[in-house]
Order: C-alpha cells, then structure tokens, then sequence
C-alpha cells in the first residue's frame, strides 16, 4: 500500500479497504499513525482562527480554545495507542506534517481542503466540515468521517487485545481544559475503549445528543456543532421533545472582532507573490516555524521514551507559537488588500 508515512497519500482510504478479517497488528499500527497525523492536522486551522481574535476571552474564542486543547489530548491517547502495541508515533518529520492548502492526510474527505485563516464563516464552515458526524442531530446528511476510522481502530483493537502491552505510556492531564482532558495510560482493552469513545463524542456528540459528554462547563456542545454554532451565528437549542428537534435558534453567536488574516498560500507565503515576505516578516515567520518544529519534536521524543515531563518544553514552544503567530496578523500584507499575514505551520528540519 502507499507508505503510511506520507500526508499526501490515500493511507487511510486503503486502510479501510482492508476486510476486518485481514486487520493485523501492522495494519493498526498504520491506522494509528494516520490518527495521528490527522489529529495534528485540526490544530494549525484552529489556532490561527484563535490566534486572530482581537480579545482573547470572549465566548467563541474560549469555545475554539477548548476544542484545541481536546484535539491535543485526542492526539496524547492516540500515541499512547500507538505505543501500548510496540509503535512509535513519527511526528516531526516533513512527510508527515500537515499540508496546507490541503485535503486532510490519508485520503479521508478529499473533498474537503483545509486551509489556514484567519476567523471568518469560511474557516468555521472548513472547521465543522473536519468534524461532522456521519449522522448530525441537526441535518440529515451523510459522510465518511474520521469517526468512522476511528470505529474501525477500536473493532481491531478488539480483535487483537493481545497486543496491549502498556509500553511507553504517557500521564499528563489537561483537565482544567475539560473533563475528558487527560491523556491516560492506556494498558487495557477497557481504557482503549474509553479513550476512543472520548475521541470520538467530543468531536462528533453521540447519536443522539449534540452535547459533549466530556465537557469543560455543563451543556458544553461537541465540536461540530460548536462550529455550527458560529457559522449560523445562532445557539443550537432543543425546539422539540417528542420528538427530540435540535435547531440554532437560540440566543445570537456573534463572531468576535479579529484581525483580518489572509489564507496562507499553500507552502506558504514565500508562494505569495507580491505577497512573498519582506525579511522583517519572514524573521517572525521563522520564529513561529522554529517554535512549531521544536513542539513536534519534543512530543515525538516523549513517546519515544515514555517521559511525561519530555511534555513541558512541547508546551513552552506552544506558547512561543502563540506569542508569534499574535504578531503576524497585525503585519499587513503588501497586496493592499487590508489583510494581514499569519502563521504558515512549516516544518524546519534541525
């Protein structure tokens, strides 16, 4: 099959391919890499969306802010996953790094293509794109999801529990994020089940509710319909009981002021054109870059020895993300468009 350590591949449309019979211990191996690319692709469209929100402690920017801080510990289980049957996560290494302007890695929505922007209905409508259910309690379509990927991981799980053997197991909590925040070692069936369900109902809601079972504050919806939320700019209230309708007729959503970031030309913005940085620009660009390589990195070596405290200088490097990527969208762009640069996510190889 296409080698599993490449983003632009099909790795997981072949993946699924695979009849559940012929599963092996490899092919889980494989799927959880995938996982995992995908995960870390969620956060660089999140964070820029975060990250040009002019006050930083409004409603939707605390919102995008606790689906970020999910989706980094969604990424924690699924290495400790990885790790708990023999594998090593690969993280910070330039085939599997997100792509952007990109469709997600592994061939999953192809249709879908994620790009990094400032906070606009555009990226909102992208955000609640990447976590649909395949059975929305507020629309009646349906998709291939990445939900349906991770059902196929934990039926193989299933199949082959002899594998777990709870080797390089990270314990870090995120809890003051939210309830299902924590990344928990994961040395039994039980705890890979309960780890794949919080995975996927944060993202997805359950089959019947749009609400977060794991939530950060009570009534807190799952990401989908966080997003929805912002995109209709309405809250999503229950208008039925019986039978049970959920709609966005609530209370407004505004979307916050922010700085108009522009969308980053994919490799980014040296492919800009007129838009190509001046070298004060790129000094900040490669200072986010820099501090986006090193996280990648940190994480990676923490699994490759199972240290939690390799976590804390991941998080410093978060947090020197942040402070450039803040800025980059107040840099204006040269084209005259009123808007502004943002981070690019580019891997920098030591």
């Amino acid at each position: 099959m296409t080698a599993v350590l490449e983003y632009e591949s099909n790795a997981i449309v072949e993946l699924m391919g695979v009849p559940p019979a012929d599963r092996d211990g490899e092919w889980l191996k494989n799927s959880l890499q995938q996982a995992i690319m995908v995960e870390i692709a969620t956060i660089g469209p999140y964070a820029s969306a975060l990250w040009s929100i002019k006050e930083s402690n409004g409603a939707v920017a605390k919102d995008i802010r606790a689906v970020i801080f999910d989706e980094m510990t969604h990424m924690g289980l699924v290495c400790n996953m990885l790790t708990t049957i023999g594998g090593t996560p690969v993280l910070a290494d330039p085939e599997v790094v997100p792509k952007y302007e990109h469709a997600l890695p592994g061939g999953v929505r192809p249709e879908l293509i994620v790009f990094l922007e400032g906070l606009t209905k555009d990226s909102v409508e992208m955000f609640s794109e990447i976590e649909r259910p395949e059975h929305p309690v507020a629309r009646f379509d349906t998709f291939a999801t990445i939900g349906a990927f991770y059902t196929a991981i934990e039926e193989t799980f299933e199949t082959h529990q002899h594998l777990i053997g709870g080797d390089r197991q990270i314990d870090f909590s995120l809890e003051s994020h939210g309830q299902g925040n924590k990344i928990l070692p994961l040395d039994t069936i039980e705890k890979v089940r309960a780890a794949i369900e919080v995975i996927k109902e944060q993202g997805e809601g359950t089959s019947a509710s749009p609400e977060n079972p794991f939530p950060g504050k009570p009534g807190e919806l799952a990401h989908f319909y966080v997003f929805r939320e912002m995109f209709h700019g309405k809250k999503l209230i229950k208008v039925s009981e019986d039978p049970v309708v959920w709609d966005f007729k609530g209370d407004d959503v505004p979307l916050p002021p922010a700085f108009p970031m522009g969308r980053v030309p994919k490799g980014g913005w040296a492919n800009g054109g007129l838009n190509a940085p001046t070298p004060e620009v790129q000094q900040v660009l490669g200072a986010f870059n820099t501090h986006f390589s090193k996280m990648l990195r940190a994480l990676e070596a923490a699994w490759q020895t199972g240290d939690s405290d390799a976590l804390l200088p991941a998080i410093s490097h978060m947090r020197g993300m942040r402070t450039e990527a803040r800025k980059l969208v107040q840099l204006k762009l040269p084209d005259g468009s009123g808007k502004t640069y943002g981070p690019e996510f580019l891997y920098i190889e030591e």
